[in-house]
């Protein structure tokens, strides 16, 4: 009777050891897969440097950065890794897309309005103050392929594509879309 009772006691060891293997195994493969998801799927820790993007993102604020949507389109906003410009420190940029590769790009400074393929652009959805006079960049350009026009919405502080140390940004350096504000949070649109 006392060998069975030490099987048992044997048994019961062994089956919460196995037990505990598994659970570790488990937690092991859900922490690789959320780091999978959010090293190269999305970002949670892009926290918004500078006034460039007023007055819809003011610094501090933390943004959700969508990895996997690449096409990116005039008027998105887009996270910039700063190693793609001759910024110094190099930090991330927050801008937005105003023309991807093909598309002409002018800025007609006394109006304050920027032109796309001849077009006026109608930023009253984001912006309060236009183009300013401040710029290194000849206009009219055309963006080549592999490349966007940026503008940050405080245009009279940005750094941008209208000064050569930001210039083109080249597509590869774009970490991705801004989805939403996480801090704080104000709904699900990148305005």
């Amino acid at each position: 009777m006392a060998d069975s009772g030490a099987g048992a006691s044997h048994a019961v060891k062994g089956g919460l050891a196995a037990g505990c293997y598994e659970w570790v195994e488990a937690l092991i493969s859900a922490l690789i897969a959320v780091m999978v998801v959010f090293v190269f799927l999305f970002r949670l820790n892009v926290v918004v440097l500078g006034s460039s993007m007023e007055p819809n993102y003011y610094e501090g604020y933390r943004v959700f950065v969508n990895c996997v949507d690449r096409s990116f389109r005039c008027g998105d906003v887009v996270v910039i890794d700063a190693a793609g410009t001759n910024l110094s420190p190099k930090t991330r940029l927050i801008k937005r897309v105003v023309a991807t590769e093909g598309q002409r790009v002018d800025i007609d400074s006394a109006k304050g309005v920027v032109i796309v393929d001849g077009k006026e652009l109608d930023e009253s959805a984001y912006i309060k103050n236009g183009i300013t006079q401040r710029r290194t960049t000849e206009f009219p350009l055309t963006v080549p392929e592999g490349k966007v026009f940026v503008l940050g919405d405080n245009r009279t502080v940005s750094e941008d594509s209208r000064f050569e140390e930001v210039g083109l940004v080249d597509a590869r350096y774009l970490v991705g879309k801004v989805s939403f504000l996480l801090k704080p949070f104000r709904g699900f649109s990148s305005r």
